[in-house]
Order: structure tokens, then C-alpha cells, then sequence
């Protein structure tokens, strides 16, 4: 899906007046924009269903060292219910706090590389809600992938610059 089409299914798409009329918006100067991560957990709801990957040198990992993390493994498919053999909608081990507004990653020291490196673009984090994203991100996408790459650059390269 192209960026155009995520915003205008977004959060970010104008707003209707409660009569069908659009609400005049402010213009918007861009600023910085872009906030650190607040563990809200919208990127591990939607790390179900397949979504995600981890690389053979990570499962052969967990299955000597963490069989819990292992267990949700099937041939290369990861987070598949034992009992099943289907997909979990969202990742097994996401934790909600009680109150609902934090998340917490029962495995964030070894969760997979997918986890380690997300967000990679803009276009992934208005797809999936991120709440690190304000309105004034998406007037200027280049500069706001570059605030990205900044936040991002002790988990993973510059997005573009892969090895």
C-alpha cells in the first residue's frame, strides 16, 4: 500500500465536522515532530497472523537457550500456537499494563531481529498507528524518516542502508 493511501485511511486523514464538512486545519510548520516511543504496543498488535520472521541463527538460539521462546516456533514460522499449529493474531508476548496504556515485551532482550529493528519507515508506522507519528511528520516524509533513522540508530542502520 502506498503512502498516499495509508494517510488518507489514517489517523492523520482529515477529519469531518459532525455535519460532513472538513474542519480548517491549521497550517502546520514542521518542528522536530516525531516523540520517542511512549510503549503503547501498536506494533506488537499487529505482529500477528505470519507478520513477522526470525533469521535460523535466532531460532537455533532459542531452541539451546530460551525452549519458552522456541516453543511458539514452527519450522521457520514464529509465534504459532503449539496447540493449533495457527498463527497468534498479535505476539504472545506482548503485556499490558493494567491500566491498558503501556505494553511491555516479556522477551526484549531476545525477540528477533523484525522486533529489534521496527520501526523501519514511515509508511509501517502509519499503517500500524504509531503513536511516535504527529501530523506535522507526514508534511515533510524525507525529514521525518531522517528523525527516524536518528531515534532508531542503536537498533538498527539507517533505513536504505542495509548490509
Amino acid at each position: 500500500m502506498s503512502v498516499c493511501r495509508l494517510l488518507l485511511t489514517s489517523r492523520f486523514a482529515n477529519s469531518r465536522h459532525p455535519k460532513g464538512r472538513f474542519r480548517k486545519r491549521q497550517p502546520l510548520l514542521y518542528s522536530g515532530g516525531m516523540k520517542n516511543c511512549n510503549s503503547c504496543g501498536k506494533c506488537c498488535e499487529t505482529a500477528g497472523n505470519g507478520g513477522l520472521s526470525a533469521t535460523r541463527e535466532e531460532i537455533d538460539w532459542w531452541e539451546t537457550h530460551r525452549p519458552d521462546i522456541f516453543s511458539y516456533v514452527q519450522g521457520e514460522k514464529i509465534w504459532v500456537d503449539p496447540a493449533s499449529g495457527e498463527y497468534f493474531a498479535r505476539c504472545p508476548w506482548l503485556r499490558k499494563s493494567s491500566d491498558g496504556k503501556k505494553s511491555t515485551c516479556d522477551i526484549y532482550d531476545d525477540r528477533p531481529e523484525d522486533c529489534r529493528h521496527y520501526p523501519v519507515d514511515i509508511a509501517q508506522m502509519v499503517r500500524d498507528d504509531c503513536e511516535m507519528l504527529e501530523r506535522r511528520d507526514l508534511l515533510d516524509l524525507k525529514r521525518a524518516q531522517k528523525k527516524l533513522d536518528v531515534i532508531m540508530i542503536d537498533s538498527r542502520p539507517p533505513a536504505g542502508q542495509w548490509p
